[in-house]
């Protein structure tokens, strides 16, 4: 069973798809619906998304201003 996603793997983000490909619910299968593992999935994105934004903001302050 692979490994459920987490912020640490923010490191390995490069480009947009490489987020799509990081991302991974473990327990996909075991939900009741595809709506449900759709909604995780996005979730599991957003996570990321706000740790990349938390990496890149700590590196360089004036990036986002």
């Amino acid at each position: 069973m692979p490994k459920r996603t987490s912020p640490k793997d923010a490191a390995k983000v490069e480009t947009v798809d490489d987020l799509e490909e990081i991302v991974s619910d473990k327990r996909e299968g075991w939900r009741a619906n595809a709506a449900k593992a759709r909604r995780r999935q996005r979730r599991y994105k957003k996570r990321l998304t706000d740790e990349l934004v938390r990496l890149v903001h700590h590196d360089d302050p004036d990036i986002l201003d």
